[in-house]
């Protein structure tokens, strides 16, 4: 029996396999408002038989995207343009997910296929100031300056992710994940190679951790409780004296009773001249510490991409579940791939009956 087909009960939600799309980033929003490309994109991997279908990175508030072109879920009209899409995938028979983010310090910046660098501001301009951060450090060349979060501003990203998480949740997603990686604003708070703070927000684990327990406790307070939190972060920055493996099991062990259901674990992200030895499976060793120390479930992420090693993943005990991003892009179908070969029947759309 391939353990990857095994349903997974993530707290009152019953996943029916091991397998989810990761939150990957479309820029094909308009002010904040998915289109129809959305649909078609995580609709399609629904129907390809994922368990979890994730929203690429939504952010919060309107300065804390990625680029003028990310989806949102800070205004009630964006939450109505997300309801057909969470429908639909459950529909599928799949869990509706969605990430809540803020950018940071890496806010306002172009699509890739744009140069990826800042977004000017200004009349007739897409992008904004200011750029909000811990610290007025700047990511790399090419990126906007940031201005420090004052602690009232903190206060009100709390608010955000709160109110952020009440749309969602009208919106029909079940699921929710909080980004908490790749350099983005509770990251950046982490990490002591970002967070240069001398108040409560800085200094100590304990300290750079705040921002994130808050919005941990804000969420939980205004989700039901048999809904699945889920968190995302960087296990490290691959850089001496950064965020590391050690700071994220104490993290993930502190938030143990704060009602997270399972950390999603990847890596980077927060110093551009980091060196990563990327490979397959490559962060995957960092769920299983994670998991073995904590002893809250894991997901693992990165350059996952055989259903052999999938299944080998999950059967281990090295996660509990796998993130695919990248492959599910080559293939919205891979999970039904990933049955046949591994001897699994799974149930398919009526509609495509006649292939299976």
């Amino acid at each position: 029996m391939s353990s990857l087909f095994e349903p997974l009960a993530l707290g009152g939600v019953t996943l029916k396999n091991r397998i989810a799309v990761s939150p990957m980033c479309q820029y094909s929003s308009v002010e904040g408002h998915p289109t129809p490309w959305h649909m078609v994109h995580l609709g399609s991997r629904a129907v390809g038989g994922a368990a979890l279908v994730f929203t690429e990175a939504t952010a919060v508030e309107a300065r804390g995207r990625i680029s003028p072109e990310d989806s949102g879920i800070w205004l009630d009209s964006q939450a109505e343009g997300w309801a057909p899409i969470a429908r639909f995938i459950k529909e599928q028979g799949a869990a509706a997910g969605m990430q809540l983010a803020h950018a940071g310090l890496k806010a306002s910046t172009a699509a890739p296929w744009n140069g990826g660098k800042a977004v000017e501001a200004g009349a007739g301009k897409r992008g904004w100031r200011p750029v909000v951060a811990p610290s007025a450090l700047v990511f790399d060349e090419g990126y906007v300056a940031p201005q420090a979060l004052t602690v009232a501003e903190i206060d009100a990203v709390v608010v955000a992710f709160a109110d952020a998480a009440k749309r969602a949740l009208a919106a029909g997603f079940e699921v929710l994940e909080i980004h908490g990686a790749h350099g983005y604003l509770l990251h950046e708070f982490l990490s002591p190679l970002s967070n240069h703070r001398d108040d409560e927000y800085g200094g100590s684990l304990e300290n750079r951790s705040r921002l994130l327990k808050r919005v941990v406790q804000a969420l939980r307070a205004v989700m039901p409780s048999h809904l699945p939190l889920m968190l995302r972060i960087s296990a490290t920055d691959w850089t001496e004296g950064g965020w590391d493996l050690e700071q994220s099991c104490a993290l993930v062990a502190s938030l143990k009773s704060e009602g997270v259901s399972l950390v999603d674990v990847s890596s980077g992200g927060n110093v551009p001249s980091a060196k990563i030895p990327i490979g397959p499976g490559y962060q995957t060793r960092f769920a299983e510490e994670i998991r073995r120390r904590t002893g809250v479930p894991t997901g693992a992420v990165g350059m996952i991409v055989a259903p052999e090693q999938a299944d080998h993943i999950v059967r281990s005990g090295q996660a509990d579940m796998v993130l695919l991003a990248r492959e599910m892009l080559r293939d919205p179908y891979w999970p039904r791939r990933a049955a046949a070969a591994l001897g699994v029947k799974i149930e398919g759309p009526k509609q495509y009956g006649r292939a299976w």
